[in-house]
This record gives structure tokens, C-alpha cells and sequence, in this order.
């Protein structure tokens, strides 16, 4: 499989992305990776790296959307910008997917403009796997469409139940809607036309109704729905409170302990990352025609290799086959 990876997005680019493509390299002998970026500060961490594969190669562009610009601007004025360099390679079908943990906004708009869209879907939306105390919840979308209508929240419902099902293997994924109350008639008329939506469906085999959001990490339900302004204010929110317990709990238990501090620390910090989605890699772009993985900014080289690992088990599992298939089938408009 080829796959595209910006090498100058994120924090610590292009260090990391080039580490996290030589140890997804390694592993995987069916892996080809596209560093696209400088040329020269790219060949440079190759040549320190000290992979000499012909699996890896890599593709100049001219700059790249940074985190503090606004993505519309930037793809303006430089249209062969790394990310928006991946996304024509994808469209051109040199490369099977893109990884990149640059802008998020910038991704989502170099996409848009390709119109690079599954058949018979409306708006693709950004799925977030977040952990609960019962295992795993997709929640989507998590920033890519923040002016939703019912028929887009219909179609995450589909998406997500089947991510869920073939990435997170969990069999006969439970999907919900986030509200304000579990009763029908709560919520925005968005909310309330979309619940309407599902109900008369049946759109996915196992929807289960509104869902509160203290009950996103209670684990009530494997898919949770919601339009794109919500779901980015429900995952900063998150990540924001998760930081803050760990760092009051963690300062109570290490204060309380004379020895052990290292083991306590360790153990805080891997429930920490658990919090955020670059643990798992990465978070998919669905509804796309062909596979975008969307990193952590704070991405480090294990992230980014796993995110090129979960890019593959995405087209290998048939995941665009069966959202177009399944689409065409029940017929949502």
C-alpha cells in the first residue's frame, strides 16, 4: 500500500514523521510511505535515519499550512503546500492514502476542494475513537462540518457503525445521538430532525436514542453523532479536563508516596495519552475516496507509524466499499 505522509505537519516536524515512516517501514514489508515536504531537510533525517529502502521516497512541495493560519488563506496562497501535495497525489492515485498531523482545518479544506467524496455521500466528518470505562466510543464528527444538517448525521451514524465494526472490532456497534436529555423530544431542531431521521430509518441496525454527554465515557453507546461544532468543543473539553485530573491526581499521589515515584509516573502518563486520539494514531476522515488520517499535532514517530498502520488495516478491511455499498443500499439521502 502507498500512503502519503506530510512530513512538515505537526509540532516536531518533519523529525517525527520521518522516524514514525522508518518504523512502520520496518514492520511492514507491503508499506510504501511518500515523505512530501523540504526536500532537502527531508533527504537530510533519511540519510540520518539510516533506512536505505527503495519503500521510501519522498516528493517536494512548497511549504506548508501552519497551525496558527487560517487553512483557506494559507491553501490560497500556496497551493502546493505540503498537505495540499498529499491530497493530489491521492486524487491522482499515485498514493492509496494520506497521514498528516499538521492543520486539521487545512486538511479538511484541501480535501473539500478536491471534492474527493465516497459516492452517495453529502460531507465527510472526522472520527475520534476516545476511551471509556467500558472500552472504546467513536464520537463523530469532531470538527469537520460544523454546519451539519440531519441527512450528514444520518450518514456518521452509518460511517461510524462501520469504522466501529471492522477497526474497532466490536460486532454490532450501539449508535447514539448526543443531546441534551435522552427524551425525544429534547435538543436543537437539528437534533430533534435527526433523532426523527433514525428512528424511521432504519439507517443503522442498533440505535439506541439520545445519549447525555456524561454518558459519552460511561461507554452507553460504541457510536456517538453530532455536528462538527459540538464534537470539537466535546474533544477539547475532554482533553483539557483529562490533562487537569492528571496532573491534581498525579500531584496527590506522588506527593503521598517516599519511594516508587518512577512506576506511579509511568502509569499516569499512559492513562493520560489514553485521552488523546494520536495514541490511536490518528483520526480518519470518513467519507472520503480514499483513506486520510488525521494526527495529534503533539504527534510523536510511534503515533504517526501507527497511524500509517491503521491507514492500511482501513483498506484492507474494505471500510469505503462497505460505507458506498451500504449507502446505496438503505438509500440515505
Amino acid at each position: 500500500m502507498k500512503i502519503a505522509l506530510d512530513a512538515m505537519g505537526g509540532d516536531d516536524a518533519p523529525l517525527v514523521n520521518v522516524e514514525g515512516a522508518v518504523e512502520a517501514l520496518k514492520s511492514f514489508p507491503e508499506l510504501e510511505v511518500t515523505l512530501v515536504g523540504e526536500e532537502s531537510s527531508v533527504d537530510s533525517l533519511i540519510e540520518k535515519s539510516g533506512y536505505s529502502g527503495e519503500r521510501l521516497s519522498v516528493v517536494a512541495s512548497d511549504g506548508f499550512v501552519g497551525m496558527d493560519e487560517k487553512p483557506t488563506d494559507a491553501l490560497r496562497q500556496k497551493p502546493n503546500c505540503s498537505i495540499a501535495t498529499c491530497w493530489k497525489l491521492m486524487a491522482s492515485g499515485e498514493v492509496d492514502a494520506l497521514v498528516c498531523a499538521g492543520n486539521t482545518g487545512g486538511v479538511v479544506a484541501a480535501g473539500l476542494r478536491t471534492r474527493l467524496f465516497l459516492k452517495g455521500v453529502k460531507r465527510p466528518g472526522i472520527a475520534v475513537v476516545l476511551p471509556t470505562v467500558s472500552g472504546r466510543t467513536v464520537l463523530m464528527d469532531v470538527g469537520a462540518n460544523p454546519g451539519a444538517r440531519a441527512e450528514h448525521l444520518a450518514q456518521y451514524a452509518l460511517m461510524g457503525a462501520i469504522f466501529a465494526r471492522e477497526i474497532l472490532e466490536i460486532a454490532s456497534p450501539r449508535v447514539g445521538l448526543m443531546n441534551i436529555g435522552s427524551e425525544g423530544g429534547k435538543g436543537t431542531p437539528l437534533v430533534r430532525e435527526t433523532h426523527e431521521l433514525m428512528m424511521n430509518g432504519p439507517i443503522v441496525d442498533h440505535y439506541i436514542g439520545n445519549v447525555e454527554g456524561r454518558g459519552l465515557y460511561q461507554g452507553e453507546a460504541d457510536v456517538v453523532i453530532c455536528d462538527g461544532f459540538v464534537g470539537n468543543v466535546i474533544l477539547k473539553v475532554s482533553e483539557g479536563m483529562a490533562s487537569m485530573m492528571m496532573q491534581k491526581v498525579a500531584h496527590q499521589v506522588l506527593g503521598a508516596l517516599n519511594g516508587e515515584k518512577s512506576t506511579a509516573e509511568l502509569a499516569f502518563g499512559k492513562v493520560g495519552r489514553s485521552f488523546e486520539y494520536n495514541e490511536y494514531g490518528g483520526a480518519p476522515l470518513l467519507g472520503i475516496d480514499g483513506v486520510c488520517m488525521i494526527s495529534h499535532g503533539s504527534s510523536d514517530a510511534r503515533s504517526i507509524s501507527n497511524a500509517l498502520v491503521t491507514a492500511m488495516n482501513f483498506k484492507d478491511r474494505n471500510v469505503n466499499q462497505q460505507i458506498v455499498e451500504t449507502l446505496s443500499a438503505q438509500a440515505v439521502k
